[in-house]
């Protein structure tokens, strides 16, 4: 058997320590390095977190190293949308009509740290913190970084793999052969921000609202979103635009911090005592999207997750495309060994077009959740997509799509999902829509899917 070269991994986050317990599995020698110190021994930045939604495709991934079960025993269920309208009586606004459809509140370091302890069970990965890597010779699979006690050292493998992040040191190097590689790459950042906040524990160390949601204060152009933890916290997030009289930028003193509260978010005043605190002390995040290609250098070089496609955190599907990379790319290995450039090309081309899917729909979700939520047409068409779940095995809302069906790609869940949502709001914005059939609005999707129905509003 043909004895391979280690295989340099960049960047121990989520993507990366995942892919290196897959190769270790397969029995590569990895040697992965992450330019932080190792998060198991460090206290955690303030006001980063953000918490994640793992649903089917991130599960996958993690089922195929054995690593499911492990992670759900730290998940909280969320089944559902729970929106509390200013001035309105709150409603949960189900994921899906099928019971067993729900998605996963898990935390971010927590999931990370996890995947780190799987990983130091393997003596096939060397694990380096506190060693940024500073260049990389693609053509040769070579890096150069610097060490823990600041010296600089070198390394090579048979490939390198950047899973570094938006920032992405890989990625980097590959726009240096802009020319050669045809490199092309695009940066797109919202005009909001986030910041974090949150809801403690209760005396009794339960949660003070309720536990199996997704909360949203939807407020038209900005929100706040609330996810559960494991200690009877909640992880708020407000997401509020820049250079408007409610952005982050004019919220910039305690008696207009204040005020604005008290006018937008008076229901969750209560909850949230130590805002002004936190609102003084934790960062205001950007909100973008990355797009890039190739993802693959010279048959040596490769870049997956948000290296390669960071999109805005409102489909819930980051984590999940990033973990979905991994189970593609093992899969490619698998089939085709180590012939590393078939196995690239192959891996940046059908992950490509699928990654550019999710973070349009990523964008298009952000409009849903800070308006749509609580627009009547769109109520009644969610409620009319609940009902199709439950008595139609075959239909899939446009979420459920992309959710809860690891086997479909994302872009068909997109090309699928907004034709089935533009005939349903048509439908659902007519005075009758109440007095049709569930059966007939069945047979438009149905249809639909065949590509037999023309939407005529």
């Amino acid at each position: 058997m043909k004895q391979h070269k280690k295989i340099i991994i960049v960047g121990a986050g989520l993507c990366g320590t995942l892919l290196a317990i897959r190769l270790a599995q397969r029995d590569f020698k990895v040697s992965l390095y992450e330019k932080r110190s190792d998060m198991r021994k460090a206290e955690a930045a303030a006001g980063r977190s953000i918490n994640l939604a793992l649903s089917s495709r991130g599960l996958l991934a993690l089922e195929q190293a054995k690593l499911k079960e492990t992670v759900l025993k730290n998940c909280i269920p969320m089944r559902g949308r729970l929106i509390h309208p200013l001035g309105g009586k709150p409603f949960l606004s189900p994921y899906s009509g099928r019971p067993d459809d729900y998605i996963n509140a898990v935390s971010r370091p927590g999931l990370n740290m996890t995947l780190l302890d799987e990983a130091d069970k393997y003596d096939q990965i060397d694990i380096k913190f506190n060693a940024p890597v500073l260049a990389v010779d693609l053509k040769a699979a070579k890096i150069k970084y610097k060490d823990a006690t600041g010296n600089i050292q070198y390394d090579e493998g048979e490939i390198v793999i950047g899973t570094d992040g938006a920032g992405s040191v890989i990625r980097k190097s590959m726009m240096g052969h802009t020319t050669e590689l045809l490199f092309n790459y695009s940066q797109d950042f919202l005009r909001h921000g986030y910041k974090e906040l949150s809801i403690l524990p209760s005396e009794s160390g339960g949660w003070q609202i309720e536990k199996e949601a997704l909360h949203i204060w939807a407020r038209g152009k900005f929100m706040i979103i609330a996810l559960p933890n494991l200690d009877g916290s909640f992880t708020l997030t407000m997401f509020h635009p820049f250079g408007t009289e409610v952005g982050f930028n004019s919220l910039d003193t305690k008696e207009k911090v204040a005020d604005f509260f008290e006018s937008y978010y008076p229901s969750l005043l209560p909850y949230i005592p130590n805002y002004q605190k936190e609102y003084a002390k934790n960062p205001v995040g950007t909100l973008g999207t990355i797009k890039c290609y190739p993802w693959q250098a010279f048959g040596k070089g490769l870049v997956m997750g948000d290296a390669s496609h960071a999109i805005v955190p409102f489909y819930g599907q980051g984590m999940n495309a990033s973990l979905e990379d991994v189970r593609i790319f093992d899969n490619l290995l698998e089939i085709h060994g180590t012939d590393w450039e078939k196995v690239f090309t192959l891996f940046q081309d059908e992950r490509k077009e699928n990654t550019d899917a999710i973070a349009d729909l990523a964008i298009d979700n952000f409009y849903e959740m800070t308006d749509k939520v609580i627009n009547p047409a769109f109520m009644r068409k969610r409620e009319i997509e609940m009902h199709l779940e439950e008595q139609y095995p075959d239909y899939y809302s446009k979420y459920s799509l992309v959710t809860f069906n690891a086997d479909i790609p994302y872009k068909q869940a997109k090309q699928l999902g907004r034709k089935q949502d533009q005939l349903l709001l048509t439908l659902c914005t007519r005075e009758n829509y109440d007095d049709v059939p569930l059966e007939t609005y069945y047979q438009y999707l149905k249809n639909l899917r065949h590509d037999e129905y023309s939407i005529n509003p």
